[in-house]
């Protein structure tokens, strides 16, 4: 689903190989669709998908590599030699974390200015174009027909992610089977009220 918040994103997935120095960042928050993005990019170059705990630089294998979470930890050494086999034209390099390049741990002087360097490209929390389109391919998915007033009451006030889009569409067809009634604006006022509940539990 695209929108303004990560067309950026997919515009720069798709310009690959002409990556400037072979490798890419795309960061944003938990649940936006990068790995959704990372595995068009990998359909697109035949990519490996390698743990970021467990990578054996000598051993690559292939010539276009995904590594995810990289701001949850990675070997210094490793991430700059992979970059630095990006930049000679060796590998095409993808990287996804939640946070930009310049904000990673860095052991190595070296390594902080090629972060720092780094290409990259950011996926904002979905505006309501993505989240309009998300909800309706799950009400779809599902045979169900909202009432027209029925998604713009859920942009204005449901959390604003991609799975809560998903969840709140499947919460709406289980209660609408066990309650013998129409999907509405009241069964979705009921299933928001009751997860703003939840959360008051824990706060």
């Amino acid at each position: 689903m695209v929108g303004a918040t990560n067309r950026h994103a997919l515009s720069a997935i798709e310009s690959w190989p002409s990556w400037t120095s072979g490798c890419l960042a795309v960061y944003g928050p938990s649940a936006v669709g990068k790995t959704h993005l990372a595995h068009i990019w990998t359909d697109l170059s035949a990519a490996c998908v390698l743990d970021r705990r467990q990578i054996e630089p000598a051993s690559l294998p292939g010539s276009a590599i995904l590594i995810e979470d990289v701001d949850q930890g990675i070997d210094s050494e490793t991430l700059f030699h992979l970059i630095n086999m990006a930049g000679r034209g060796d590998i095409s390099l993808l990287l996804t974390s939640r946070t930009p390049p310049f904000s990673w741990q860095a052991n190595l002087p070296d390594l902080r200015s090629r972060l720092n360097a780094m290409p990259v490209a950011e996926i904002l929390e979905p505006d309501d174009t993505v989240l309009e389109a998300i909800l309706r391919k799950h009400f779809t998915e599902l045979s169900l027909r909202p009432p027209e007033d029925l998604i713009p009451y859920l942009l204005r006030r449901m959390e604003r992610s991609a799975p809560a889009a998903r969840d709140i569409v499947m919460a709406l067809d289980e209660l609408a089977d066990l309650s013998q009634r129409p999907i509405s604006r009241l069964l979705a006022k009921q299933i928001l009220e009751k997860d703003a509940e939840n959360i008051d539990l824990f706060e």
